[in-house]
C-alpha cells in the first residue's frame, strides 16, 4: 500500500458531496465555517471563478481543486455583475443525497463547481490535515495526464449527480475520496501556494518519507535517512525541507504520532508500550509530544476515541 493510501486509510476519512452548484455572473455565494475535524473542498468543473479564505484570494480554472483543512469560511466570487449591476445571491434546491445551488433570479451558469467536505478522525485525521497548506490549491489542468484523469472522475461524478438514484451517495463519496488522493499525490505546481509533503517531488525524498511512515519506531537518525535517500547529509536536509517543507525532526514526530493514535485505539497495547513502539523511550516524553500535538493526553486519547465496541 502507498503512503497516500495509507494515510488516508489510517485517518478513518469518510467524503461528502453536499453541492452541485450552477452559478451565473457575479454571484457571491458565502460558505460558513465547518465543524471540527471537517475539511471542505471544491472542485471546478466549468468556467472561472475566485475563491476567498480570509486574505488569500484565488483564482480558478477548470480543473482546481481547492481544499480547506482549517474548515475556515469561505466565499465563491463569479465574474461580472449581476442583475442591474448588484451583486447576485444564490438559492438552494434539496435532493435526495446534495443540494443543487443556483443564482438568484434564474442567472444563466457561468461556473459548474462541486463542493463537499471530508470527515476525519481525531488522531491520525486531525495530524494529516494539520500539516498541509491552508488552503490547498492545486491545478490537474497543468499536464495533460492528470487532467484526463480529472476529466474521467468529473463525469463520473456528473453521471451521478445526475442520475441521484440508490447508491448515488456511496458512489459519490468514493469518488471524493479518489479526487483526495489525487491532490495528495500531486506535487507542487504554479497555483499550489505551498508544500504538499504527501508528493515529495524527490524520488530520493519520498523513499525516506515513506521509510518513516512504514516504521516510525526506527532509529531514524538523519544520517541514516541520508544513506536511503543515497544523499550526503547537508544535501538530504536541504532537499528535505525543500520537498516536504518541514523539518526531518518534525516530520518523524508526525509520523510516530500518527502510528500512535492508531495504536492507541486499535490495540490493547498501554501506553508505555506504544510509547516505545513509535519510537520514544521514555512514556513521559511520549506523553508530553502526544499531548503539544493532539491536546491531550494518551490514556485520554484513548478512552474517548477507543474503536472498542463500535
Amino acid at each position: 500500500m502507498d503512503s497516500v493510501s495509507r494515510l488516508l486509510r489510517l485517518a478513518r476519512l469518510r467524503a461528502d458531496l453536499d453541492k452541485h452548484c450552477l452559478l451565473g455572473a457575479g454571484t457571491r455565494m458565502e460558505v460558513p465555517a465547518h465543524g471540527e475535524l471537517e475539511a471542505p473542498f471544491h472542485v471546478l468543473l466549468e468556467g472561472t471563478c475566485r475563491l476567498q479564505v480570509g486574505t488569500v484570494l484565488l483564482d480558478l480554472r477548470p480543473g482546481d481543486v481547492v481544499m480547506i483543512p482549517s474548515g475556515a469560511p469561505h466565499r465563491v466570487i463569479t465574474d461580472g455583475q449581476g442583475g442591474e449591476g448588484g451583486e447576485v445571491g444564490t438559492a438552494e434546491t434539496a435532493g435526495d443525497v446534495f443540494v443543487t445551488t443556483r443564482s438568484e433570479h434564474g442567472a444563466e451558469p457561468v461556473i459548474d463547481l462541486f463542493c463537499g467536505h471530508y470527515t476525519f478522525d481525531a488522531g491520525t485525521g486531525s495530524l494529516l490535515f494539520a500539516s498541509l497548506p491552508d488552503p490547498v490549491h492545486v491545478s490537474f489542468g497543468q499536464s495533460a495526464e492528470s487532467d484526463e484523469v480529472l476529466r474521467m472522475l468529473s463525469a463520473l461524478m456528473r453521471g451521478e449527480a445526475r442520475r441521484e438514484g440508490e447508491g448515488t451517495a456511496a458512489i459519490l463519496s468514493a469518488l471524493c475520496t479518489v479526487l483526495l488522493a489525487m491532490v495528495l499525490r500531486t506535487a507542487r505546481g504554479d497555483t499550489t501556494r505551498s508544500t504538499l509533503w504527501t508528493a515529495a517531488a524527490d524520488g530520493r525524498i519520498a523513499s525516506a518519507v515513506a521509510g518513516m511512515l512504514d516504521d516510525p519506531g526506527a532509529d531514524w537518525t538523519i544520517e541514516r535517512l541520508s544513506r536511503t535517500a543515497g544523499m550526503s547529509r547537508a544535501t538530504f536536509l536541504r532537499h528535505f525541507t525543500r520537498d516536504t517543507g518541514t523539518t526531518v525532526g518534525a516530520f518523524l514526530t508526525r509520523a510516530r504520532l500518527m502510528a500512535a493514535a492508531e495504536l492507541l485505539t486499535a490495540t490493547d497495547a498501554t501506553v508505555a508500550s506504544v510509547a516505545g513502539q513509535v519510537g520514544y523511550y521514555s512514556e513521559s516524553a511520549f506523553s508530553r509530544a502526544f499531548r503539544a500535538h493532539l491536546g491531550t493526553t494518551p490514556a485520554r486519547f484513548r478512552r474517548e476515541h477507543s474503536l472498542r465496541g463500535v
